[in-house]
């Protein structure tokens, strides 16, 4: 039976990152726009606010709970970590405060696995401890979800490796100081045997940003996800992460836990969500009423609170099969919260919205940022769609075809059979 107790002592520590990012971290969202700050770390906001914090962070035992104790985490379990995340899920700033922002953390993983001791050292261990980003480079403009029309090519020369080709929505690449890309390095074969991962360092000639993208409110020109073209890039060949074709099953290791945890910082959306939404009724009077005496309004509360408990339920369970029977194992469930994350966070923010009236669509308040990012989430890690394939192809393994012309469930058929088995009850008129 799932079981989503918490400790008294986690609970305590619960109680105190709720606090500190109330009153500590989500007041930076308010004066700093996130994402052209967060990957900078010389931005002096770093040394001046950000360290320190992060600095109290550590102080309680609190740094990069997701990682393994020998590589400075806790080893928290999924469970824990989905109470954590809750809370994060409230401020921009909260993860890298606490050590496990996007798209490091994933790296971080992928490093941890595959990266020799050399790269641990120069690369891991920096970006563990918050002192440089990273960027993962996999989306071409052209490829979309179908990676076998990736053309990125990664050819041996030598003791180098030489990369040609262009990607789409590189976050972070220009305040990174490495990138990990994945390239095709044998067309003869699939793209998921001849795909291989590769450490790229920063400034390394031949990288060339093609045009600088942003979302839906960055101006055009601006933005965190460049369009970046490789020209002859070359890196040693020490810098092929894992074995050579091994790009998909390195990836596995970063994308499924990085959905369990998008989800889990989405539950902290939606609930924030929910708290705006029932401040709103409680404060608004039209036509002579509290917006809370409206039965419209009394179903908008009604069904975000059912949706935002059962979303947050579905998350809890995901999070425990992967304590209980590992990642692999869990891998319907992570598919399930992946599927209901963008639904559930975009129906919450439409609610909150509507509510709000033209406040609601104003740049005074953060919905409509929040409403781009709930359609982000439909599409970051692979889109819903793909998730909805695999989810039934998984579920389908579970049940069988009927044996014969009729359902399994058609009436006539099952009472038929009932009166084989108790013919003492055959033709009695139940009525």
């Amino acid at each position: 039976m799932a079981n989503f107790d918490i400790e008294p002592a986690f609970a305590a520590k619960l109680d105190w990152i709720r606090e500190f990012v109330a009153a500590e971290i989500e007041p930076l969202d308010t004066v700093h726009a996130a994402e052209e700050v967060i990957y900078d770390k010389a931005h002096p906001l770093h040394d001046q606010v950000i360290r320190p914090l992060q600095q109290r962070v550590r102080d309680q035992g609190l740094w990069s709970c997701h990682l393994r104790p020998e590589l400075g985490g806790q080893g928290y379990g999924q469970v824990n970590l989905a109470y954590m995340n809750e809370i994060l899920g409230r401020s921009a700033f909260a993860p890298t405060i606490f050590g496990c922002q996007a798209p490091d953390t994933g790296n971080a993983e992928i490093l941890a696995h595959y990266g020799t001791d050399e790269q641990r050292v120069e690369y891991l261990e920096p970006l563990l401890a918050g002192r440089m980003s990273s960027c993962y480079a996999m989306t071409e403009p052209h490829g979309g979800s179908d990676p076998s029309q990736f053309t990125t090519r990664a050819d041996r020369d030598g003791d180098t490796w030489v990369i040609n080709g262009a990607k789409w929505f590189s976050s972070s690449f220009e305040r990174a100081s490495f990138i990990i890309v994945m390239a095709v390095t044998d067309p003869n074969v699939s793209v998921y045997k001849g795909t291989s991962m590769f450490l790229v360092p920063a400034h390394t000639p031949g990288l060339e940003i093609i045009r600088r993208t942003g979302v839906g409110w960055d101006d055009e020109g601006h933005g965190t996800h460049p369009y970046v073209r490789y020209n002859e890039v070359r890196v040693p060949a020490e810098n092929l992460l894992g074995g050579e074709g091994q790009a998909f099953a390195i990836a596995q290791t970063r994308l499924g836990g990085g959905r369990l945890h998008h989800a889990m910082r989405t539950v902290g959306a939606v609930a924030r969500c929910f708290d705006m939404l029932c401040e709103r009724a409680l404060s608004r009077t039209t036509q002579g009423e509290l917006l809370a005496r409206k039965q419209m309004t009394q179903e908008k509360i009604a069904d975000a609170w059912i949706d935002l408990t059962q979303f947050r339920l579905q998350v809890l369970h995901a999070a425990w099969v992967v304590d209980t029977k590992g990642a692999h194992a869990a891998r319907r469930e992570i598919a399930g919260v992946k599927i209901a994350t963008p639904k559930v966070y975009h129906d919450a923010v439409m609610r909150t919205i509507q509510i709000h009236g033209a406040l609601g669509v104003s740049n005074e308040m953060p919905l409509s940022r929040m409403l781009l990012a709930s359609v982000t989430m439909g599409i970051a890690d692979g889109p819903t769609e793909v998730h909805k394939i695999t989810l039934a192809r998984d579920v389908l393994k579970d049940h069988q075809p009927a044996t014969g012309d009729w359902p399994s469930e058609h009436l006539p058929a099952r009472r038929a059979a009932s009166a084989l088995r108790y013919p003492m009850f055959e033709g009695r008129d139940e009525h």
